[in-house]
């Protein structure tokens, strides 16, 4: 049986462990996401994988992990979800773990999401990425949403078959017929998570899109997508790559979701050939973030009837309140508005968190502020953002009441099975900014 490497553990800043191994060496990190189906230790008994793994890691020095939930690392009640964000940054604590200053993420299915949000926030941290059977095409288009009937049958004969040679067959029909290949996937899948805290995963990332990412990535990008797997519709991924700036759309023949249990060599192959011919990633002056306004209501009439001096010292105490907030929670404090401020976050769980906060103490000193919030990208200048997502993230406050907390539809999305609630304040024409937008306010 192949012996696989010494697992270690990483530490988030909430505590959890993250269990990872470090194969190999040379000059490019490659960190391997396998998305739900996950284990350190126990895919190393299984012959295809080892194979691949070490074929990754001829390539460089080859990072792999189990992201919260999973496999080696903490497990979770099966009522809790990380988000996406959340997901992202457990990578994020893994490369700094074994000091990886940049990497090519190669992601695996649903470990797709955790890879483009990561890509996107934080382009100056990734090299190149490697999406196999990773790019969500719901029915309805490649923006819509997985409808709840799909979801809810998906997941029963998920929760039903998970760790059976049935659910085997549904993944990867290939090893369908040969009993060895598909008991150890069997078992596979049991060392990764019970089926009930499968099927919550799996609810919560089938009721997420994010898609919308994907023109934020700025770096080289491969997407592999196989040629006969019955549930995917090859020309919508070729589209959704079409979105990515610098995409390029491969046809892998086959019909396993698994990248090892099938032509593993060819896939090793094309990598090989991306990455030998990848350019070093470009400065990164465009990036996804997530933005943060704050507005001190009536704040003319206020200066008004307290004078001058009086004005002045709450405007104080107000700013102070609001930076010891931003080092709290990680927010980059773009510039001050006189009356407000605009922040960048990179991730939208510690913007709510921190609008939220502010919004507490801003009542506490007898101050009523309008908070807004969008995810999106921007354009470095100088010490300054610019970029469409700055309006809109300016006009979704300025749409929000006194005391409110008013985020668009990209947040909502990425923390969604955070347990952050949500009131639907339906669509909005944003002053300047086309289309319509639908906005939510945070309500706990």
């Amino acid at each position: 049986m192949p012996q696989g490497p010494t697992t270690q553990y990483a530490r988030t800043e909430d505590g959890s462990q993250i269990a990872y191994q470090v194969i190999g060496d040379g000059d490019l990190d490659i960190v391997y996401l396998t998305g739900h189906l996950s284990h350190v230790d126990v895919r190393w008994e299984h012959p295809p994988s080892a194979h691949f793994l070490n074929g990754l890691a001829s390539l460089g020095r080859l990072i792999i992990f189990d992201r919260r939930g999973l496999g080696a690392s903490d497990r979770l009640p099966t009522d809790v979800v990380p988000t996406w964000e959340e997901w992202a940054d457990d990578l994020r604590v893994v490369l700094d773990a074994v000091d990886s200053k940049t990497a090519v993420p190669v992601a695996v299915a649903d470990g797709g999401s955790m890879a483009v949000t990561f890509a996107a926030m934080h382009p100056e941290r990734v090299r190149a990425l490697v999406l196999f059977h990773a790019l969500s095409t719901p029915p309805g288009g490649p923006d819509a949403m997985f409808p709840d009937e799909l979801v809810d049958l998906a997941v029963e004969a998920q929760e039903q078959l998970w760790g059976t040679p049935e659910w085997v067959r549904v993944i990867a029909p290939h090893l369908a017929d040969d009993p060895v290949q598909t008991a150890w996937m069997s078992k596979y899948m049991r060392a990764t998570a019970t089926p009930r805290a499968i099927a919550v995963q799996q609810r919560a990332t089938w009721r997420t899109n994010v898609n919308f990412v994907l023109p934020s990535i700025r770096v080289p990008t491969l997407v592999l997508e196989r040629t006969d797997f019955q549930y995917s519709a090859i020309e919508s991924v070729r589209e959704l790559t079409e979105r990515i700036p610098d995409g390029r759309f491969v046809e892998v023949p086959g019909s396993d979701v698994t990248p090892q249990s099938e032509h593993a060599d060819l896939i090793l192959d094309t990598l090989q050939e991306f990455l030998t011919g990848s350019r070093p990633a470009p400065p990164a002056d465009r990036f996804l973030t997530t933005l943060l306004f704050t507005d001190i209501v009536d704040s003319t009439r206020l200066a008004d009837a307290m004078g001058d001096r009086a004005w002045t010292s709450l405007l104080d105490l107000h700013d102070q309140m609001v930076r010891e907030e931003l080092a709290r929670f990680r927010g980059r404090e773009v510039k001050s508005t006189g009356d407000g401020f605009f922040v960048a976050f990179d991730g939208p769980g510690r913007a709510i968190q921190c609008a939220d906060a502010i919004r507490t103490r801003a009542s506490e000193i007898g101050v009523e502020i309008r908070l807004g919030l969008h995810t999106g990208e921007v354009e470095v200048r100088g010490k300054d953002f610019g970029g469409i997502a700055v309006h809109i993230g300016a006009r979704v406050a300025a749409a929000a009441g006194p005391g409110e907390i008013l985020v668009s539809r990209t947040v909502t999305d990425l923390v969604a099975g955070s347990g952050l609630d949500f009131e639907d304040r339906g669509e909005h024409e944003l002053k300047g900014v086309p289309n319509s937008w639908r906005l939510f306010a945070f309500v706990g």
